[in-house]
C-alpha cells in the first residue's frame, strides 16, 4: 500500500464552509479540545515537524486548516474548542465552523477525535462523541500524550476512561504520544486500512 504520510503538504484555509476546497479525495476530519495536540499529531503522523504549526498558545486554530497526504487523501485540523482567549462572539464563531462542518453533507470518511488522557471528560468530548454515535459517524478515539504513562498504568486508563465515555463499541481507540512516536505507526497503518481496503 503506497500509503506512508511522507509527501504531506498543507492545502488549504477555510473560515467557512463555503472556502473549503472540493472533496475529490477521501478526508479525514481531526476534532478535539484545544491544546489537545491535533497539530503535533500531523506532524507527527508526517514525520514532518514544520508541516502543521504548532502554537503555545491554546485556541489560536481559527479556521479548518486542510492538508493533503500522499496525494491521495485530505486531513481537515477543525477549531479546537474549550480553551480559546476569545470574546464569547468569537469562541461561538469558532465553534459554529466546527459543528457545520459536521451538518454541512460534507461526505468525509472518518473522524480522529483526539483527547489528552491526563484529563477528566469534558463536557464538549462527550457531546461530539454522543453527536457522533447518534448520527453513525465513523471515528477513532485517539487518547494523546500518553508517554506519562508506563505499559500498565496507560491500559487502567484507557480501561477507566471507557466507562466513563460512551464510546461506540465498534470505536477503534488509540494511545499515541506525537513527541515519542509512541502508537503512530499503528494509527498509521490504521488510517490507510480504514480508507483504502
Amino acid at each position: 500500500m503506497d500509503i506512508n504520510f511522507r509527501k504531506a503538504k498543507f492545502k488549504a484555509l477555510a473560515a467557512s464552509i463555503d472556502q473549503c476546497p472540493d472533496l475529490n479525495e477521501p478526508e479525514i476530519v481531526m476534532s478535539g479540545r484545544s491544546n489537545v495536540g491535533k497539530s503535533s499529531l500531523i506532524n507527527a503522523l508526517a514525520d514532518n515537524k514544520k508541516l502543521a504549526r504548532v502554537s503555545q498558545t491554546p485556541g489560536k486554530t481559527r479556521a479548518v486548516v486542510f492538508f493533503e497526504i500522499d496525494d491521495r487523501f485530505l486531513i481537515a485540523d477543525l477549531p479546537g474548542y474549550g480553551y480559546a482567549k476569545v470574546s464569547r462572539d468569537k469562541k461561538a464563531q469558532f465553534s459554529a465552523l466546527a459543528d457545520s462542518y459536521f451538518t454541512s453533507g460534507r461526505n468525509f470518511d472518518l473522524v480522529l477525535h483526539l483527547m489528552d488522557i491526563r484529563r477528566e471528560p469534558s463536557e464538549e468530548d462527550v457531546a461530539m462523541l454522543e453527536y457522533m454515535n447518534s448520527n453513525s459517524i465513523r471515528y477513532f478515539v485517539v487518547f494523546t500524550k500518553c508517554d506519562k504513562y508506563s505499559a500498565a498504568g496507560l491500559k487502567r486508563r484507557i480501561e477507566e476512561l471507557k466507562d466513563i465515555y460512551n464510546f461506540d463499541e465498534n470505536a477503534d481507540i488509540f494511545a499515541v504520544s506525537s513527541m515519542k512516536k509512541q502508537g503512530i505507526a499503528e494509527l498509521r497503518e490504521a488510517i490507510a486500512k480504514e480508507l483504502f481496503n
